[in-house]
């Protein structure tokens, strides 16, 4: 599988000056998941508990979680409209009638390449900046390699998010199975198309079972590792 964020990183080489990179970037958090758990709740969690810890200590720097954001400012460095690049972030592929009619307009269209080359870029920008969540966007393969980076995933067995997925959607728990293995193998392909499959930079610091753990024990675990790792 072909490596963006390689190729990427290959041309953002020539160019450190111009993007002012920071000396000491980071500190950076990823939240990644398996389709049914609750990555956004858990972020938005994170951060104010963090930003309260912060407020306490008389620090002034807030942390901020981000998700859809990416979408919005990869559509914006791409010159396009968000919903023209959205089907990427669905994990989704662009239909070949698509592709045909798009490439006619050379102004406005733009290869999947460099779709997700520029997402791989905002991502890293954002992560060198540092005090963010960065939700999804392939966000453990982007930004594994900066020193002061945490990267989770949240999990859960097929059966319970099938189930969940099942009530919350409406559907029988055969297609909300299937959709969920679906999606889950999207979201997989997605991060792999970053840094390749198989790789060191597709793998997560800790792992928690939504099934078994409440949201606010899994916040108190994450809190203590930054606390010993001095985050914030």
């Amino acid at each position: 599988m072909t490596s963006y964020f390689l190729k990427y990183m290959a041309n953002r080489h020539l160019r450190e000056e111009e993007l002012k990179i920071p000396k000491d970037p980071g500190p950076v958090i990823t939240i990644s998941r398996e389709f049914g758990c609750p990555s956004k709740i858990i972020a938005k969690l994170l951060t104010e508990t963090i930003n309260k810890k912060n407020r306490e200590k008389r620090i002034k720097k807030q942390w901020k979680w981000i998700s859809k954001e990416i979408l919005e400012e990869s559509a914006k460095e791409l010159g396009l409209d968000a919903s023209k690049i959205e089907y990427v972030f669905k994990y989704e592929k662009r239909g070949f009638m698509d592709d045909i009619l798009s490439s006619h307009s050379k102004k406005y269209y733009k290869s999947d390449k460099k779709i997700r080359m520029v997402i791989a870029e905002v991502v890293r920008t954002i992560g060198e900046k540092g005090n963010v969540i960065i939700v999804g966007r392939g966000g453990v393969a982007v930004t594994k390699d900066i020193p002061k980076s945490f990267h989770i995933k949240l999990e859960a067995p097929i059966e319970w998010r099938a189930l969940l997925t099942s009530e919350k959607h409406d559907l029988s728990f055969k297609k909300a199975k299937k959709f969920a293995l679906d999606s889950d193998k999207k979201r997989e392909e997605f991060r792999n198309s970053f840094y390749g499959k198989d790789t060191d930079y597709t793998t997560f610091d800790i792992t928690f079972n939504c099934m078994t753990m409440t949201n606010e024990e899994i916040i108190t675990s994450i809190i203590k590792i930054l606390e010993l790792r001095d985050f914030f």
